[in-house]
Formats: structure tokens, C-alpha cells, sequence
């Protein structure tokens, strides 16, 4: 069965929830009510979509429709159990006299709580592999956050930090930051037990973790070109910040060699080599009980992690002022998220390998990549996307409001001034890309309006002066013209 066809199902909560979802079809003319000529197989010869209802850059998807136990909605289930749980906490378990205790529980219990409503009830995104749920239940975790963040953000600056110790008793400690500056020379020859031991230094566990993060950082964006600008940029922003920060400080040759073109580098090219891939992919579904073969079977759960289709994505930012600026803005909201990390855990005294640290980065690499397809959708159909996605929302709520944890619990730090030059290279920058829009998408434009109007203007003359070299002075084309001015006069 065709995707399109299967839109067209009105099954409930199962497969139906696609990842690459189409616009919805009209009404069928008779109501819409008999399904079954939606449920068999597209006749020969019609292996492709109407090109109403997929895009140029979406991939064809075929799925024979199966829904099994995996994809069907299990409200009553969860629901059941959940009452269970709390039974049992409420009639048999004996309430310890601890008041912190019973106080994290009960704050535990009602996450766990709304995490079961979220993902059972919440609506499904863009996304439907491995599983609808999986992306639902990020979406409440992006609630959780934001709503921990919001609480954060209101309490005095000595009371957050200390706030920190109810969930790890380690933290609320003051740390200092490592420097990564200092001796800058690939080879040592003071040292001479090992004259390349400020390369070994350099080589930490933040080296790996650079790659998988360009790496999945580039199969949210889709784009080379957006990914280098992004990676550059951010080498810059440390260069400017390195006076607030002390482990912005880097050696030349840790910001652009091993950062920006072994780690980063070979993380986007890993990335647009797996884009390549997906964007070539065939995408056939089939039920998993309906594949003969065990080597199948297997193939095909391993394919469940897979997306269900692709878009690639072709931002063109330069085709529109809208989409310039949206392009310009998802930029700034990655290097401010990218900021948030290194200032979040200077301001609340999170040491760089805390688990916090990581379950930070993972809950961004869950949630990026939808919030930048929701973007996408709204940017390049905007008929149809007439809002921005929820997960683009609240991504965007959280990058703000950790920002402004930053303003509040270290305003000194923020406003230590950029050193002379640094000031001057931005202003530069600034210039540059102000100048470039206002070249691109105004004086641009009303220098190609002025010649065409002077080209129609040119054709029109030469056809008057090739009527007037006629014999009797005048052509049948003047007289229609002149016929046409004065109808409208009379009207």
C-alpha cells in the first residue's frame, strides 16, 4: 500500500502516525466511509505518489499497512497499571517519617505520572520511528525541563545552586574550570621524555564526543553548508569569550585542527555520507510476521531504528527574506544553545563530567532533530504548517530560559567587555551581513525592477519606430492601441 493510500486509513493510534507525514486528502465523494478500496494494493503500474501529495524532496514510501499489538493504542493498559501502582503505594506501603524523602517521591511520582498521560494522549510529531511514544516522551521530558528551569530561574542565586545538592549532594561546591591554553607547541623540545605531550593532553573524552555530536548534529540540519558556518562560528565565539570563560581558552591549533577539521570535520562528512544514504534508501515496509525469512525478520527489526522516509532538506536562504532570516536565526539559537552549555554549568557549578552534564546533551540530540524538521515544515509550507511544532516551541522556550539563568546567577562574568579587536572584528561582521541583505533583498531588487522597466520601455519604443518606417506612417498595431483608449474612455 501506498503512503498516500494509507493516509487515507482511519486506523487510530497505529502506523498511521508516520514520520514523514504528507497533507491530508480530501474527502472521499462518498463520505469517506467505505475504507476497503484504501486497504488494497495500488493496481500495476501506479508506483508513485501523487505529486499533490508529496514534495520533490520526499522520498516514496511503501508499507503493506500491517498493524500489529506494537503500533495499537494501550490507554486503558497504562492507565490500569498506574492506578496499581498507586494503590499499592497508598494501601500497602507504609509512609516513611522522612520529609525530604517523601518530598522527592511524590515530586518523582508526578513527573512519572505526566509522562504516562503525555505519552499515551500527546500528539504525535513528525516522527514515528522507532515508535510514536519514544517521541512523545521527549516532548514531556521537554515539559519537565522547561518547567525545571522556570523554577530555577525564580529562586535567589544562592538558594539554586544550593537547590542542586537535592539531587546530587556533591554539587553546590564551587569547581574550577580547566584550561586548555597554556603551552601551545605541537613539539616540545624541553620535554624530553615525550616532546608531543601537548597533544596527548589535549586528547580527552570531549574528543569523541565532539565527532557523534557533529556527527547527529548534522543529520538534524541536513545542510554542509550551514553545519561549517555553525562549527566555525562557534570556534570564533570562543575566541571572543575566552576572557569570561577560562576553558574557552584554546591553543590555534586545538580550534582548527583538531576541532574544526579532524573532530568537527570529519563528523559532517560521516553525517552527509549517512544523509546520502537515507536520501537513496528504499523505503518498503512490511509486517514483520509477513517476511518469510528469519535473516529478514532480523533486517527488518533492525530497519524499525531507521526513519520511516526521508526529506532532504533545501533551505535556500537566500532565495527570500523570510527564509534568510530564518536560516540566520536557527544559527543563533544553535550557538546560544551551544553557549548554555559551557555557562550553565559555570553558573551552577556542574563539573564538565557530570551525568547532568551528559543527560543534557542527550535530551538536545533527541529533541533537535525533530524541533528541525517541525522548522523546516513551517519554513518551506507554510499553507499548510500554519504554526510552528510544539518540540521547535519548547526548544526554543528552554535555549531562552537557560540563557537567562545565565543573566541572572552571573551578570559580572556576562558583562566583562570583549577586548578592543574582538569588538572591532564583529562590528565588521555585523556590517558585512547587514550590507549583503540590504545589497540582496532590497537594492537588488529595485535595480532589477528599474531595468525591466527600462527594457520594456526600449521594446516598446523600437516597435513604435518600426511602425512609423512604414509607408503610410502607421501600422495595425497602432491603430488596435488606439482603438483599445478610446473604448476606454467611453466606458
Amino acid at each position: 500500500m501506498r503512503r498516500g493510500e494509507r493516509r487515507g486509513h482511519g486506523g487510530a493510534l497505529g502506523k498511521a502516525a508516520l514520520e514523514e507525514q504528507p497533507p491530508p486528502q480530501p474527502p472521499q465523494p462518498n463520505g469517506g466511509a467505505p475504507a476497503a478500496a484504501a486497504d488494497r494494493p495500488p493496481p500495476p503500474g501506479a508506483e508513485r505518489d501523487s505529486p499533490g501529495l508529496r514534495r520533490s524532496t520526499e522520498s516514496e514510501v511503501y508499507d503493506d499497512g500491517t498493524n500489529t499489538f506494537f503500533w495499537r493504542a494501550h490507554t486503558l493498559t497504562v492507565l490500569f497499571i498506574l492506578t496499581c501502582a498507586l494503590g499499592y503505594v497508598t494501601l500497602l506501603e507504609e509512609t516513611p517519617q522522612d520529609t525530604a524523602y517523601n518530598t522527592k517521591r511524590g515530586i518523582v511520582a508526578s513527573i512519572l505520572v505526566f509522562l504516562c498521560f503525555g505519552v499515551t494522549q500527546a500528539k504525535d510529531g513528525p516522527f514515528s520511528r522507532p515508535h510514536p511514544a519514544y517521541w512523545r516522551f521527549w516532548l514531556c521530558v521537554s515539559v519537565v525541563y522547561e518547567l525545571f528551569l522556570i523554577f530555577i530561574l525564580f529562586q535567589t542565586v544562592q538558594d539554586g545552586r544550593q537547590f542542586m545538592k537535592y539531587i546530587d549532594p556533591h554539587l553546590g561546591v564551587p569547581l574550577p574550570e580547566r584550561d586548555y591554553g597554556g603551552n601551545c607547541l605541537i613539539y616540545d623540545p624541553g620535554n624530553e621524555t615525550d616532546p608531543f605531550h601537548n597533544i596527548w593532553d589535549k586528547l580527552d573524552g570531549f574528543v569523541p564526543a565532539h565527532f557523534f555530536g557533529w556527527y547527529l548534529k548534522t543529520l538534524m540540519i541536513r545542510d554542509w553548508w550551514m553545519c561549517m558556518i555553525i562549527s566555525v562560528m562557534f570556534e570564533f565565539l570562543e575566541y571572543s569569550l575566552e576572557h569570561q570563560l577560562p576553558n574557552f581558552s584554546e591553543c590555534w591549533w586545538d580550534h582548527w585542527i583538531m576541532d574544526v577539521i579532524l573532530c568537527n570535520g570529519l563528523g559532517i562528512y560521516c553525517g552527509m555520507k549517512t544523509l546520502s544514504w537515507l536520501s537513496l534508501k528504499t523505503y518498503k515496509w512490511q509486517g514483520l510476521w509477513n517476511i518469510p525469512t528469519y535473516k529478514g525478520k532480523m533486517k527488518r527489526i533492525v530497519f524499525q531504528f531507521t526513519p520511516y522516509s526521508w526529506v532532504k532538506f533545501e533551505w535556500k536562504p537566500a532565495s527570500s527574506l523570510r527564509r534568510w532570516l530564518a536560516v540566520c536565526g536557527i544559527i543563533f539559537v544553535f550557538l546560544l544553545a551551544e553557549l548554555n552549555t559551557f555557562y550553565l554549568k559555570f553558573v551552577l557549578w556542574m563539573p564538565p563530567e557530570h551525568y547532568l552534564v551528559l543527560l543534557r546533551l542527550v535530551f538536545f540530540v533527541n529533541v533537535g532533530g525533530v524541533a528541525m524538521r517541525e522548522i523546516y515544515d513551517f519554513m518551506d509550507d507554510p499553507k499548510f504548517h500554519k504554526k510552528l511544532g510544539q518540540q521547535a516551541w519548547l526548544v526554543a522556550a528552554i535555549t531562552a530560559t537557560e540563557f537567562l539563568i545565565v543573566v541572572k546567577y552571573d551578570p559580572y562574568t556576562l558583562t566583562l567587555s570583549l577586548p578592543f579587536y574582538i569588538t572591532q572584528c564583529w562590528t565588521l561582521g555585523i556590517i558585512l551581513v547587514l550590507t549583503w541583505t540590504a545589497w540582496r533583498f532590497f537594492i537588488r531588487d529595485i535595480t532589477l525592477r528599474y531595468k525591466e522597466i527600462r527594457r520594456q520601455k526600449q521594446e516598446h519604443k523600437y516597435e513604435k519606430d518600426k511602425c512609423l518606417s512604414n509607408g503610410d506612417g502607421h501600422s495595425s498595431i497602432l491603430d488596435e492601441q488606439n482603438g483599445n483608449k478610446l473604448r476606454e474612455r467611453k466606458l
